[in-house]
């Protein structure tokens, strides 16, 4: 009996076990070549890498300043969707359909430029602003000497996140949707307003179904901080990258160099991202 059960029990196929040992020896000579690969560069990698993390730096700003706005906007446009009132509804509607029916790069040269222009000609400065409001606080020195990167960062800052508030609202809408109507029956028949119920039974079932789509987007948008490249002036991975390539052009290897170095940073910091939303779909996605 003991022989009939061993027999029969599946035996692993040797053919998968050659395919792992060969993808993972692949994996580790592709990385030596890739760490052989920036060795042959070291001397580049010691002159420019601090003007490299200083545009890793505002990469990271503009990023975490963006998606916040867009997380305000996204659950504001949710809540009019989602609305009682026809006209909250067509709002919210026309700004989903608009922002998602054109391209990002138009979006952001309209606010970096014709949106930018219009408002200076009815005399708001957002530098000025800004200058005023950090004086008060005893902190005006950490604002860039140039107004056009400070104008060129803040409009880039306003068209991402209301790029992206539109996909959100879309996240936000499906996952507070997707929440069973029972439950919001439930907690009114026990004394609940519907503040309350969004806030105690809707809004914590929803945030675990939209943590996946809302790190996704994440990512996307740090990826997406290289557009603001064409407004000028803001200083992110991109613009950093471009510079130091545009005067190597008679060296193609060091300039294709610098374009893969640029690439490596943008990779640095989404890797971690992606782990970190693995790990949160791990412990929050989990039925209650």
């Amino acid at each position: 009996m003991q022989q009939a059960v061993t027999a029969s029990e599946p035996r692993p196929r040797a053919w998968l076990t050659v395919l792992n040992i060969t993808f993972y020896a692949v994996l580790v000579v592709l990385l030596a070549l890739f760490v052989y690969y920036l060795y042959t560069f070291r001397d580049t990698i010691a002159l420019d890498l601090p003007v490299w993390l200083q545009g890793a730096v505002v990469t990271v700003v503009l990023t975490v300043s963006s998606i916040v706005l867009a997380t305000i906007f996204g659950f504001i446009g949710a809540l009019c969707r989602l609305s009682r009132f026809r006209a909250l509804r067509w709002i919210a509607f026309a700004y989903v359909e608009l922002i998602r029916g054109t391209p990002i790069l138009v979006q952001l040269l309209l606010w970096g430029f014709g949106v930018n222009i219009a408002l200076a000609n009815i005399g708001f400065d957002p530098y000025n602003v800004a200058y005023q409001f950090l004086t008060v606080l005893q902190s005006n020195s950490i604002l860039p000497s140039s107004s056009v990167a400070f104008d060129a960062a803040f409009y880039g800052i306003i068209g991402l996140s209301f790029n992206y508030g539109a996909y959100l609202t879309e996240v936000f809408r499906t996952g507070i949707q997707s929440v069973d109507k029972g439950q919001t029956e439930a907690a009114l028949s026990l004394g609940l307003d519907g503040r309350q119920t969004m806030r105690t039974i809707i809004l914590p079932q929803a945030i675990r179904i939209t943590i996946p789509p809302f790190t996704n987007y994440f990512i996307t948008l740090v990826q997406d901080t290289a557009l603001l490249s064409t407004l000028g002036g803001v200083i992110e991975i991109q613009q950093v990258t471009t510079s130091l390539a545009s005067p190597v052009t008679g060296d193609a290897n060091l300039q294709m160099f610098i374009y893969i170095f640029g690439a490596f940073i943008f990779f640095c910091i989404c890797y971690p991202l992606a782990l970190l939303a693995r790990y949160m779909e791990g412990r929050i996605a989990v039925a209650y």
